[in-house]
């Protein structure tokens, strides 16, 4: 079995959520924070014959690095890892799946009162923004009938802020909103998204490309129709 290089694109970021990961024997993959503050789905385009564990996501994918061209074979309590030619091995061992984190449910998402579409420029916008005016947070409100996204400093009034508009839809009846997400949960893959955001504190991201979903927990202090 070899790994496609979107396969491998969606297990580098996982690992940035969670250095565990349990592998079921079909081609869905999740993965939740420790924190529980982000769980994702991915539907790969390889399918895994076993199910077993992976204790560190990073040096699994390390060690696949080790060789050219990797091919995978599952025996009962490790894997067999090739290169190319069968010339090179590495026996890589499985973790004890009730000894990782790992999701055992599904998100119910409830009702979404703010929708709008994230762009991959934009969201490069939004972290670097975060990094040069040393903000953790980022807060979704709506002015004048128009969405913006702005990083913020919610404990200072006068520091610096970063804003952008974005296409989106809200309740135009209760427009009195700030949803508020700390930016380091912001892990997705690269690539387009449509996100829902709901008043229980939590929101929803689709990657229009690949049906990738994350759901990212909201900061407490969010508020909705105040």
């Amino acid at each position: 079995m070899e790994l496609t290089t979107s396969t491998l694109e969606v297990l580098k970021n996982f690992a940035s959520i969670n250095s565990n990961l349990v592998f079921n024997n079909n081609n869905v993959v999740k993965t939740v924070s420790e924190n529980r503050a982000v769980f994702s789905t991915a539907i790969l385009d390889v399918s895994f014959p076993e199910t077993f564990g992976i204790y560190d996501l990073n040096e699994f994918l390390s060690t696949l690095s080790l060789l050219d061209d990797p091919r995978l074979k599952f025996d009962e309590k490790y894997l067999v890892i090739s290169d190319g030619s069968g010339r090179t091995r590495i026996k890589y061992f499985y973790s004890d799946v009730d000894n990782l984190t790992h999701p055992t449910n599904d998100v119910i998402m409830p009702e979404t009162e703010v929708n709008f579409t994230l762009d991959r420029e934009t969201l490069m916008k939004i972290k670097r923004a975060t990094a040069v005016l040393g903000h953790s947070e980022m807060s979704v409100t709506s002015s004048n009938g128009v969405l913006s996204l702005n990083v913020i400093d919610n404990n200072d009034e006068s520091s610096n802020a970063f804003s952008i508009d974005v296409d989106g839809s809200f309740d135009i009846e209760k427009p009195n909103f700030k949803l508020i997400f700390n930016v380091s949960n912001l892990k997705m893959i690269d690539g387009n998204y449509e996100v829902g955001l709901s008043s229980a504190h939590v929101s929803h991201f689709i990657n229009k490309e690949t049906g990738t979903q994350y759901w990212v927990a909201l900061e407490k202090h969010s508020s909705y129709g105040e």
